[in-house]
């Protein structure tokens, strides 16, 4: 356990943070959350690199743990509009992290004898969508209305163009849509903070 303990803490800090700071937006879009919970990809793959897919499964069930707690507290804590966190958005949140990061160690594993850059890469790229698509879609469809039949989330459903330009769907769309983009993106970014940090603790075991 000590071995992964820095990658624990790093995990932990990661969930935290991200459900503090979904509560602020960033422009129209986007929440400031959207740009530290990707993060969370990063520490998996490097425990999984360094330590193998059980040591990064444990690391994920126990940011995993956290994040519901984080949940439960947010559903007591009520803001300007009800609870900082419906049940349903809780739901939302631990089963989408879940399954993305548990699907993130399975394809890294599974392409981990291939260049450097392929496992994680392409790892976060399907975790980060199936994260992406189960969240908002349990969180915010009409469709799933039932998961939490008094909790309202019509303004999810306003119909408006995609990102303010494309086509009209539902304004949750364009919140998945902005922040599937983000994931991508730090995706990318993450090999260089991947490489280095891989690089520095192989050395350091061997």
């Amino acid at each position: 356990m000590n071995r992964i303990l820095p990658g624990i803490l790093a995990m932990a800090a990661v969930v935290v943070a991200s459900n503090i700071l979904v509560q602020h937006l960033f422009g129209q879009w986007l929440t400031w959350g959207a740009f530290t919970y990707p993060i969370a990809f990063l520490v998996t793959d490097v425990m999984n690199r360094v330590y193998g897919p059980s040591a990064a499964r444990r690391v994920v069930f126990i940011g995993f743990l956290v994040g519901v707690a984080c949940s439960v507290i947010g559903t007591q804590i009520n803001g300007e509009f009800g609870p900082l966190v419906t049940w349903r958005i809780a739901a939302g949140s631990g089963i989408a992290f879940l399954t993305a990061q548990m699907l993130d160690v399975a394809i890294f594993d599974k392409l981990r004898e291939g260049p450097w850059w392929r496992a994680p890469l392409a790892s976060t790229l399907v975790g980060s969508s199936v994260d992406t698509i189960l969240f908002f879609s349990i969180a915010f469809s009409a469709t799933l209305s039932f998961v939490e039949p008094a909790n309202d989330v019509s303004w999810a459903g306003e119909v408006l163009p995609l990102l303010g330009v494309g086509p009209a769907v539902p304004l949750w769309v364009s919140l998945a849509v902005a922040d599937w983009g983000v994931k991508l993106a730090l995706a990318l970014i993450a090999l260089v903070p991947f490489r280095m940090i891989v690089t520095r603790m192989m050395a350091r075991i061997a």
